[in-house]
């Protein structure tokens, strides 16, 4: 069975505030990575195409790729979305609709310090360009060590918002950090999202026999080499899903909840 590379960017961007930092690339990397996908022969497809496969329909077509961006900095829509419209490559972009500090305005403090996202009018410009818009909480948050009603709120409470904006449906959802459990699953599905993008620890390749509320996904940092990223264009270097929910998962989720419990949250670096 085809693996599917699902690569997951956050900012795009050559001054990147230091907490960002390692989850940026350039815009001239970006535009690298662009044409390795292109001279290795992939197709991008828009991620409900893969996600149709997930849930029983056509499988995606043969060396099929996904691109996808968290959080919603404004760098998507000055930087990103020009390049991808230009090359008539699809993409999915999952906004944190709660920022602190205003939605398009740079932040002082919370979960994207001292960095601009997507104004509302952006957001809805991108959706009419093309880009599915998707949700990734109102506040990003470690979803599996909130109380199953902050959980509800995080993820129902994000989709009203965007579809309000939007005037329709929304279906796509990542998790904040990557971290979900059965509960918080649970609640995803509860909530009307039809796949929820994951990130696994060492970053994994998706299949056909993924699990559509926590498909794998590749994430791209400022330190992916071009020779690593050629790899994952070639279906290489990286674990393939599905496996099972490890003990060191776990045990790890365990951990931060028993730290929230105290008062003492673990604080989770950007994803």
């Amino acid at each position: 069975m085809s693996v599917v590379p699902v690569f997951l960017y956050h900012a795009v961007s050559d001054d990147p505030p230091p907490w960002l930092a390692p989850f940026t690339v350039s815009p001239r990397t970006f535009t690298e990575h662009l044409d390795v996908i292109a001279d290795n022969g992939l197709t991008v497809i828009p991620l409900r195409r893969l996600v149709t496969a997930l849930l029983g329909g056509p499988p995606p077509p043969p060396r099929s790729a996904v691109l996808t961006f968290d959080d919603g900095y404004a760098d998507f829509a000055s930087t990103v979305a020009p390049l991808l419209l230009d090359r008539g490559l699809a993409a999915t972009l999952y906004v944190t609709t709660g920022a602190p500090g205003g939605f398009g305005r740079p932040s002082g403090g919370g979960p994207f310090p001292y960095v601009a996202a997507l104004s509302w009018r952006q957001v809805r410009e991108l959706d009419a360009a093309g880009f599915e818009i998707g949700g990734h909480s109102k506040t990003h948050p470690q979803l599996d060590t909130l109380p199953q009603e902050s959980v509800r709120e995080e993820v129902a409470g994000c989709k009203r918002e965007i579809e309000d904006v939007l005037g329709h449906q929304v279906v796509s959802f990542a998790y904040p950090h990557g971290y979900s459990s059965g509960a918080v699953r649970a609640r995803v599905r509860e909530a009307g999202w039809t796949s929820a993008a994951a990130i696994r620890a060492a970053s994994a390749f998706s299949t056909q026999r993924d699990d559509p509320l926590m498909f794998a996904r590749l994430m791209v940092r400022a330190d992916t080499g071009r020779e690593r990223f050629m790899r994952w264009t070639r279906g290489e270097g990286a674990p393939v899903a599905p496996f099972a929910e490890g003990a060191a998962t776990r045990g790890w989720r365990a951990y931060r909840r028993t730290r929230a419990a105290v008062g003492l949250p673990y604080r989770a670096l950007r994803a």
